[in-house]
């Protein structure tokens, strides 16, 4: 369920810079459904990335929208069955309830595989690496290392958490032959599963690294570790953005508005504002 956004790079004299980027000097032919505005979609409910108006998403996405001299108007849609789906509502057809897509969709995975199957868009833009990752109490689980086997066998004894529905708990599900199963604990969310671990109830939570370190903030008791594993088959994926494919104009705009972004810093500096570090792809 669930997969962003870049910024520009400001020299000394900015206004005067930013007013003759090219960027802004081609705005009026860019493929936008209204002039002017850029239209930006994001997942709803999705700390802290995107959520009532904040998050790593919405920032961008205003910055993204800044750096082309447009308005933005960043729209949050509810994540369907899968990736697929969220394509066609938020990007190439709209929603069947009569929602608009946006001109672009932030947080999806840059995968070849993933693009084939998705034609009707052009995904591009990768502006973070997102990984899976352990969060844990340290005086109940040790650091993990090594195969899954010798990771996870402690949560035979100890419960662990994660969201429903997610990577995280089906891996957790399916590993040690089942065996996880009663010990593992699902919630609705990220957030939710770390303020139970914090409470003690359970030892640790599985999932992506961003969503960790946001729900974690800073806490010295929790150790937090990047898992790198045989069995884990997807360890970390770039998140991107999506434009309908024939929006190369778009397209081409937005890659570099990202690129100036990420060498001003600013990028960075959005990710750090919301408690997450940004790692680029």
């Amino acid at each position: 369920m669930k997969t962003d956004r870049r910024r520009f790079l400001l020299a000394a004299g900015a206004l005067a810079v930013l007013a003759a980027s090219p960027a802004r000097a081609a705005a009026a032919e860019l493929e936008l459904q209204q002039p002017g505005t850029l239209r930006v979609a994001v997942y709803a409910n999705f700390a802290p990335w995107s959520t009532a108006g904040k998050g790593i998403d919405i920032a961008l996405g205003r910055a993204l929208a800044e750096r082309l001299g447009l308005q933005p108007q960043v729209v949050e849609f509810p994540a369907d069955e899968n990736m697929n789906d969220d394509l066609r509502n938020m990007v190439w057809r709209g929603h069947y309830l009569g929602h608009k897509p946006g001109d672009v969709m932030l947080h999806v995975p840059v995968d070849p595989r993933f693009a084939a199957l998705n034609k009707q868009v052009k995904i591009f833009g990768p502006y973070h690496l997102e990984t899976i990752a352990l969060a844990r109490l340290p005086e109940r689980v040790p650091a993990p290392g090594g195969s899954a086997d010798a990771s996870f066998a402690v949560f035979e004894q100890e419960r662990i958490g994660a969201e429903l529905d997610s990577h995280a708990s089906d891996f957790l599900r399916h590993i040690l032959g089942g065996r996880l199963q009663p010990n593992v604990a699902h919630f609705r969310n990220v957030g939710e599963a770390v303020a139970a671990m914090k409470r003690g109830e359970i030892a640790a939570v599985m999932g992506a690294r961003s969503e960790l370190e946001t729900a974690i903030g800073g806490d010295a008791a929790i150790a937090l570790d990047t898992l790198s594993m045989p069995e884990l088959r997807v360890a970390s994926w770039p998140l991107g953005m999506a434009v309908k494919a024939e929006h190369s104009g778009l397209e081409q705009a937005l890659s570099g508005a990202i690129a100036e972004l990420q060498r001003s810093g600013e990028l960075g500096r959005i990710f750090a504002a919301h408690g997450v570090r940004q790692r680029t792809p």
